[in-house]
């Protein structure tokens, strides 16, 4: 059963396209005001705030790189002095490379834990830091982390590391009744999944198809999950792996 997250604040991360967008599309409709977060795509984001805005919601967009610690120091102070305190965040900014392990460069290494894991990290602690008491964190993960796929060693050491990340979260803000829970998409059709794996992607389905960004933000929707769970991990029916 839904609950209604009217007079609720949420900032989603990386939520200008796929499964942030549509995050943060289903937490406007429960009643949240929403904070958008977009790095370049500022185009993007704004037709994101247009839309939940035309719906009767509240929205706005706020540039800032979350690699960069500082950047992510103003997104909260920013969040918070438009819409107030803020009652859920979804870390769900991230990037994919897929490249041979004896391949991949320093360059490459600095790229994928620069925003996957050490923008997480400083998510994560401003988050910890500022949601009021009783509120929700989201670490967007992958249920890569539980399969072996070649190539892929950049990207699923990143989310790894965030997943240990909010396990260690959920006991330390457990006094303060704050929830945080890893969502673990499997694959899904989004601009980040590389075409080769579509057609594979849906034989691990039992719909035969590959989830989309809708289908991670209902089995997400904060509005139907208990107030005081920690530290779970959630994973989309059918589906295992997500390119974010």
């Amino acid at each position: 059963m839904s609950v209604s997250l009217n007079g609720r604040t949420a900032l989603v991360t990386g939520s200008s396209r796929g499964i942030g967008q549509a995050i943060a599309e289903r937490l406007a409709a429960d009643g949240a005001a929403i904070i958008i977060n977009y790095t370049r795509n500022e185009q993007p984001a704004r037709a994101v705030v247009n839309r939940i805005v035309g719906n009767g919601g509240k929205a706005i967009a706020i540039q800032a790189d979350i690699s960069k610690a500082a950047d992510v120091t103003r997104l909260f102070s920013e969040a918070e002095k438009a819409m107030g305190q803020l009652d859920i965040v979804v870390a769900n900014a991230g990037v994919y490379m897929m490249k041979p392990f004896i391949e991949s460069t320093e360059a490459d290494y600095d790229y994928i834990f620069g925003i996957n894991t050490k923008g997480v990290f400083f998510t994560l602690q401003q988050a910890a830091r500022r949601v009021r008491e009783g509120g929700r964190i989201v670490v967007v993960s992958t249920g890569g982390t539980k399969m072996l796929f070649p190539n892929n060693s950049l990207y699923l050491g990143s989310k790894g590391a965030i997943e240990q990340f909010a396990r260690t979260l959920a006991v330390e803000l457990g006094p303060r009744n704050v929830t945080v829970n890893i969502l673990s998409p499997g694959f899904t059709d989004t601009d980040m999944m590389p075409e080769q794996y579509h057609d594979y992607a849906a034989t691990l389905s039992p719909f035969k198809r590959v989830g989309t960004p809708e289908d991670i933000a209902r089995r997400g929707d904060l509005s139907r999950q208990r107030w005081g769970a920690v530290g779970n991990r959630t994973k989309s029916p059918g589906r295992r792996r997500c390119g974010q």
